[in-house]
């Protein structure tokens, strides 16, 4: 008999439920500033920008490829040698920065590897020194209850002699 899944608390109507609220909510957001946009652009005073929007450029940032703000930074000088460089140096230089954060975290997670492996050195020698000293206490034990079984054996030896010469317990 096949039992129903229990998906806990978020089962599968749920959870599309949600995604089809997320989607009208993204929906929704996109519609309202389109036509804020277009509200604002009609109520304005500015003429219109003439700019290039093709499809191609939608994958590359706008402001890096629009050549419309020739004169901003003008005035300051690491601003207009940033606006003079080309995609493809922007993009390298993306890459090299990127390239530069991954070498960083790859030293510092071998960093953090070579420091977990010496912990765990450090904790199997621990616990190696424990088996061994557990070991030996355990051997002590066997030792001890084996003397301990022969002390009772003795005892009751000499006892019996003692009952067979008259020795008879005191009563109190």
């Amino acid at each position: 008999m096949a039992h129903p899944q229990d998906h806990g608390f978020c089962s599968n109507g749920a959870a599309r439920l949600a995604l089809v609220l997320v989607g009208v909510c993204l929906v929704g957001y996109t519609v309202r500033q389109s036509l804020h946009w277009r509200f604002i652009m009609e109520t304005s005073s500015c003429p219109p920008c003439l700019c290039d929007c093709s499809d191609e450029s939608a994958l590359v940032p706008i402001d890096i490829i629009n050549s419309s703000f020739t004169d901003c930074g003008k005035h300051e000088p690491e601003m207009k040698e940033e606006m003079e460089k080309d995609i493809v140096a922007l993009m390298s230089e993306e890459l090299s920065l990127q390239e530069a954060v991954a070498n960083e975290t790859l030293q510092r997670s071998e960093e953090l590897l070579r420091t977990a492996r010496s912990v765990s050195l450090h904790y199997q020698k621990e616990a190696e020194k424990c088996t061994a000293g557990v070991e030996t206490c355990e051997e002590a034990r066997e030792r001890a209850q084996g003397q301990l079984a022969e002390e009772l054996k003795a005892s009751e030896i000499w006892e019996r002699r003692a009952r067979e010469l008259g020795w008879e317990e005191m009563t109190i």
